[in-house]
């Protein structure tokens, strides 16, 4: 796997590569939302498993949902309450979405802010990117640089230097819970949690 700078991994996924980067939850493997279909097909992963659409702040995932005016407010008081963090927030998908992000149902999109500075460091300056765990489907989550390396030798990922140096520049710490987040799936008038992580509601 190529270990990069900060620039070469931001320039690669803006170009569509498949990346990989720390997150407050596992590493997320990831790519432009655009060139989403080479996510499933290097994790061989189901097309009726959606990918979660990861942001740098709330601001920049709201275009990729709509809703009544009731329903936004709704969302954006949860969103204030629980990001940057480790909950994702399933909604109704606006035309901005690609089908290859949620291919079985593109009426709906997970959207979610980490809790990690470097994650949102990246995606401020790729824009919000179609994000997994790093692993293959059905497999434990990858914890380590060594172990996506293992796996996925053709994708992008920070040089240990680089995460060292970006930790001082933030004044932040990469310590990842090794959890996934919260998946909360909006009902019209609640929410489903389809899959239970570190954050509860």
């Amino acid at each position: 796997m190529p270990h990069v700078s900060f620039a070469e991994l931001v320039s690669g996924a803006r170009a569509g590569h498949l990346v990989s980067f720390p997150t407050d939850t596992v590493p997320a493997l990831a790519s432009a939302p655009a060139h989403a279909e080479q996510v499933f097909t290097l994790k061989q992963r189901s097309q009726d498993k959606p990918l979660i659409l990861m942001g740098a702040k709330a601001l920049d995932l709201w275009p990729y949902v709509t809703g009544s005016e009731s329903d936004w407010l709704y969302w954006q008081e949860v969103a204030q309450q629980h990001w940057p963090g480790a909950l994702t927030l399933v909604l109704p998908a606006s035309d901005r979405v690609p089908t290859a992000m949620n291919p079985t149902n593109p009426t709906s999109i997970g959207i979610r802010v980490p809790n990690c500075a470097i994650a949102r460091h990246i995606l401020a300056q790729t824009g919000p990117l179609a994000t997994t765990s790093a692993n293959r489907s059905g497999e434990p989550a990858l914890q380590s640089l060594e172990e996506i390396a293992a796996s996925f030798p053709t994708v992008l990922t920070l040089h240990p230097e680089a995460i060292a140096a970006l930790n001082q520049e933030l004044g932040a710490s990469t310590q990842p819970a090794g959890l996934p987040s919260t998946v909360a799936q909006w009902t019209g008038s609640g929410w489903t949690i389809l899959r239970q992580g570190g954050v509860s509601l």
